[in-house]
């Protein structure tokens, strides 16, 4: 499969707007909690498609789905949404782990918020979403992708730590991790695991160099 996404376009409102597009050469086993292609399974290909901040639409599977077809991709895939850049995705390696990264860090939270009036409120405007693609060269069984996604995640709030930002992720922040569908199953993800270790840490420096980078929405631009 390839090491690394196509950089593309789609036209929309008489814009092109960027997507990167991952089209493997054969079918990985991914676990994904993207609005298109959740869950665990086959999968045939990736997409993480920029889209404006005002984006309103209730139904980004369908939406993703769309894309899709545009680009002449088949089977099962999985699909992400940002309102960053994907022109800007970091890329991270360690030990035969490769972690892609499109960071946006203007609506941070904690993920256990005061449920008081007001607490943990977002404002709509500033950009969000930290999408984290991985692959991994041998496969996972379904319970360490499970817990490879936590591992990135803790990774994740590792990284804005010590960023100085006061926040776990963002509201909408996705992960998607891929790895061979065939082979006998590792049986842990967790950080400090044969494919977790590495895994952790390509996800925090791809976060913590992104983070790093001033956060800009494409709509903006």
């Amino acid at each position: 499969m390839p090491t690394d996404p196509l950089l593309t376009s789609r036209p929309e409102d008489g814009r092109d707007v960027p997507l990167l597009v991952w089209r493997l050469d054969r079918p990985v086993l991914a676990v994904s909690s993207g609005p298109l292609g959740g869950g665990i399974g086959v999968r045939h290909w990736v997409v993480n498609a920029t889209v404006p901040m005002s984006y309103g639409r209730d139904d980004p599977d369908v939406h993703l789905g769309e894309l899709a077809d545009l680009l002449d991709l088949r089977g099962p895939g999985v699909g992400l949404l940002t309102g960053v850049d994907v022109a800007e995705v970091v890329t991270a390696d360690d030990a035969g782990v490769r972690v892609w990264a499109t960071i946006g860090l203007g609506a941070p939270i904690w993920a256990a918020a005061d449920p008081a009036p007001g607490a943990g409120h977002v404002d709509p405007r500033p950009v969000g979403t930290v999408n984290i693609v991985a692959l991994l060269p041998e496969r996972l069984g379904d319970a360490a992708l499970v817990n490879a996604v936590a591992t990135v995640t803790e990774a994740k709030a590792q990284a804005l730590c010590e960023l100085g930002l006061p926040a776990t992720g963002t509201a909408t922040d996705a992960v998607t991790l891929l790895c061979p569908p065939d082979g006998r199953p590792a049986p842990y993800g967790g950080p400090r695991s044969r494919w977790g270790a590495p895994l952790a840490r390509a996800a925090h420096r791809a976060v913590r160099d992104g983070g790093a980078r001033p956060t800009v929405p494409w709509s903006h631009r």
